[in-house]
């Protein structure tokens, strides 16, 4: 009557009748106990936070399973590489109860049933800064640096139409909403934004990242000390190319944040006579000889930066930006080209813990007020490019055409029927290319998600079980 591998009946009755707070926690003597070396690692996600702020933020109404009791089974069920919480089905409830100090794990029912509790009146997000704040708090050197990098997940889903995005790993423009994470230099993850709406890189850095760490960063130099010395900087933000932008890198300054990125648009090489071998330390303790040179640019004449370059041993020469004066060469080469670390971040979680997996079928409604791409524009600006390609291909055709050996007669009509009929498409695709523009012209590029025809309208994904799990 009470199900498969429940044998503590006194308490799951008093449980039933609502007259018992949780179980208690007990370990009886067992052997072969199936993943019982994950609890080796109780010690470390205690130490870690695992049930530090759960009290503050959860409660669940009475009965056989408390809250330690679910926070720790899904940090075991973690560590033993099921990836969702359906995988619970598949594994001994018996032996995991042990682990719990239980007679058995909830189901898979119960435990999702459990999880809605937390999901209530935003506790979750409310967790996860608190325990970013600790871990900050607790690594203040590694802070000082954020690495932020968006991560697509792909939805293959019915219950909502997402728009489609590019997902660099798939090369491919798929459906699916973006996680955009901030982690240490070591690829420790400190906490994530979601957006169902993706804006781009640095709108979520600008509106969602940089406000939170401005609170949340320890250690930052007071208002005094910035005002002492002009170089001086809060933390710096690390990210890749697509968040090469001279006016971002601008307004960021004005905040005293320093920003790294590769650089885009790179010249031409440099003189190899410019480098020398620097000693370069990566915040994981490696050490490695690196070939780098240094000058001062100008981009987009606005704002002066340092760009450094490293030469590799094809002859190669990768460019990195920054607005850190403060730090040395080989200082600034470290911290930029730790990003692996986050890369190999993503690649692991999704691998061992699956990241990208849907644990519910919810999905929450978008904001009016949000803006998004207008799908008009979009369809412009599409016909655009591909009449753009187009173009490029016809007048590179009508430039090859030459006519080769004797000039005869045929060869010369053949040539000049062939310049004519390409003429003729070039001038066409020209005169659609012009009406196209505009049109796009006349055409708003961001409305609000309320003025978007019913056809094309989404919701989101919910992203609070995610965020536990």
């Amino acid at each position: 009557m009470l199900g498969m591998g429940c044998t503590r009946v006194e308490e799951r009755v008093a449980a039933a009748f609502g007259k018992l707070k949780e179980a208690r926690v007990e370990f009886p003597f067992a052997l072969d106990v199936r993943f019982g070396g994950v609890l080796f690692a109780l010690p470390a996600l205690l130490i870690n936070g695992l049930l530090r702020h759960s009290e503050k933020h959860f409660s669940l109404p009475n009965g056989f399973y408390g809250l330690s009791h679910i926070f720790i089974l899904i940090a075991f069920m973690a560590l033993c590489r099921i990836k969702s919480i359906e995988g619970l089905r598949r594994c001994p409830p018996g032996d995991l109860g042990k682990l719990l100090g239980l007679d058995r794990v909830p189901e898979v029912r119960t435990l999702r049933e459990k999880l809605e509790h937390f999901c209530e009146r935003g506790a979750v997000s409310e967790w996860s800064a608190d325990l970013s704040r600790d871990w900050m708090a607790g690594n203040p050197d590694l802070a000082g640096y954020l690495y932020v990098d968006g991560h697509v997940r792909v939805y293959h889903g019915r219950q909502t139409k997402l728009p489609k995005r590019y997902v660099a790993r798939e090369r491919l423009c798929l459906r699916g909403t973006t996680d955009y994470w901030v982690n240490d230099a070591l690829g420790q993850p400190f906490f994530s934004v979601n957006a169902p709406v993706n804006p781009g890189l640095l709108e979520i850095i600008r509106r969602e990242i940089v406000p939170r760490l401005e609170q949340d960063v320890p250690n930052q130099p007071s208002e005094a000390e910035l005002e002492a010395n002009p170089w001086l900087f809060r933390f710096a933000l690390v990210f890749d190319r697509e968040g090469y932008s001279p006016n971002f890198f601008l307004e960021m300054r004005k905040k005293r944040i320093v920003c790294y990125t590769y650089r885009k648009y790179q010249s031409e090489d440099w003189d190899r006579d410019e480098f020398s071998r620097h000693e370069v330390k990566f915040p994981n303790g490696e050490v490695v000889e690196l070939e780098l040179a240094e000058r001062g640019t100008l981009l987009g004449r606005k704002i002066w930066v340092r760009e450094i370059r490293k030469l590799t041993n094809s002859g190669h020469q990768t460019a990195l930006v920054t607005t850190d004066f403060l730090s040395d060469a080989a200082r600034i080469a470290g911290s930029m080209f730790s990003r692996w670390s986050q890369e190999n971040f993503f690649k692991y979680m999704m691998q061992h813990f699956g990241i990208d997996k849907l644990l519910e079928y919810k999905t929450d409604p978008i904001a009016e007020t949000t803006r998004v791409v207008n799908p008009a524009y979009r369809e412009l600006d599409g016909k655009i490019r591909s009449n753009n390609g187009k173009l490029a291909r016809r007048k590179a055709t009508f430039g090859a055409i030459v006519v080769e050996g004797e000039l005869e007669k045929e060869k010369v009509e053949e040539y000049e029927r062939q310049k004519a009929e390409l003429q003729e498409e070039i001038s066409f695709l020209q005169k659609e290319t012009d009406e196209l523009k505009a049109r796009r012209k006349e055409c708003p590029r961001h409305i609000t998600f309320a003025e978007l025809p019913e056809g094309e309208q989404f919701s989101a994904l919910a992203n609070d079980k995610k965020q536990i799990v």
